[in-house]
């Protein structure tokens, strides 16, 4: 059986330009190829933290569901989806007719109450009513004055405000709309105040703290940052095996409430070999990297594992010390001479 010939190296050359063969002695001489000025990069390894990611989303601390807690019909509705409100500012306005008529009658009873305990004192202190007469008159006037402060409280229930600045995201009612307690009117939040929720798997439960620093990545602002761990509830879901944990993030320009997010949690500390992405060529599924050997491109075939931001993680294929070529001036070739400026 004839020999095997070296057909992944022959592949290889197909990938970077053509795997050629003479044809006879009038075949033209192939001209070298011309020298290329490379920028490069001393290939070391380094220890980091080989970490795990978690999914979660980004939510405000601070988010509220505002309902009435009183029946009535809504009069006005001041708030809109998107709308900026500050702290005490009116949102909703309901029918207050019947609870104002409540709270004047209790009014009345209490001034009456009120005239009575200034008239029982004073035929008290002239002996013509007797001691529990006279504490009979101070009850009333404090039955009074609950019913009234009970009303009153009645008719403040009647104006929905804002329980912090914060932004509107979602109207569920408007007006002609009957408000009753438990059915929600408006949702608000607070978007300078972020934090990523995430489930943490019960494996990676003590390897999160409350108070450390943990990086984050929200990929669709490009974003990665370091958020501190604020909350881990101590009992999983029964249903995932998890335990959630809310990390707080800095806030950033492009970073808003919902966005998908990782977590990254350290699991061990690895020695790894990290260089630019950039420097990693793809062709179809091989990777290629090349490197200085005496004064000239030599082409690896070359492993990668994790991307983190603008790095790629090497598993194989490159050695600490190796001179990798990070930019060239000109499309590069296996053994094209090369020189650094």
């Amino acid at each position: 059986m004839a020999p095997h010939k070296p057909i992944f190296w022959c592949l290889l050359a197909a990938a970077l330009g053509g795997c050629q063969r003479p044809h006879g002695d009038s075949a033209a001489p192939v001209a070298p190829p011309p020298e290329a000025a490379v920028k490069v990069l001393a290939v070391e390894r380094e220890r980091r933290w080989a970490t795990e990611e978690v999914v979660g989303t980004v939510q405000p601390k601070l988010r509220a569901v505002l309902e009435a807690k009183v029946q009535a019909r809504i009069e006005e509705m001041r708030a809109a989806p998107g709308k900026s409100v500050k702290a005490g500012e009116l949102l909703v306005r309901l029918d207050d007719r019947e609870i104002r008529a409540r709270f004047e009658r209790a009014r009345a009873h209490y001034e009456q109450a009120e005239r009575d305990l200034r008239r029982a004192d004073s035929l008290h202190r002239q002996k013509s009513l007797s001691q529990a007469e006279l504490d009979a008159a101070e009850t009333e006037l404090r039955v009074a004055a609950a019913a009234l402060r009970e009303a009153e409280t009645l008719l403040g229930h009647t104006r929905i405000t804002a329980p912090f600045d914060g932004v509107i995201t979602a109207k569920l009612a408007d007006v002609g709309d009957l408000a009753v307690p438990g059915r929600p009117l408006l949702a608000i939040q607070d978007p300078r105040a972020l934090r990523l929720e995430a489930d943490l798997p019960e494996a990676l439960l003590d390897r999160v703290r409350l108070g450390q620093k943990l990086t984050v990545r929200i990929p669709a602002a490009q974003l990665t940052v370091e958020g501190v761990v604020s909350e881990i509830t101590p009992v999983a879901d029964p249903r995932t095996r998890t335990f959630p944990v809310k990390v707080d993030l800095p806030a950033r320009p492009g970073l808003r409430s919902g966005q998908f997010g990782r977590l990254l949690v350290p699991v061990a500390e690895v020695e790894a070999v990290r260089v630019p992405a950039s420097a990693i060529q793809i062709r179809g599924q091989m990777e290629l990297a090349y490197v200085v050997e005496e004064g000239r491109a030599a082409l690896r075939l070359v492993k990668t594992g994790k991307r983190l931001g603008d790095e790629v993680e090497v598993v194989s294929g490159l050695a600490a010390g190796e001179m990798l070529i990070v930019e060239a001036d000109r499309p590069l070739r296996d053994g094209q001479p090369v020189k650094i400026p």
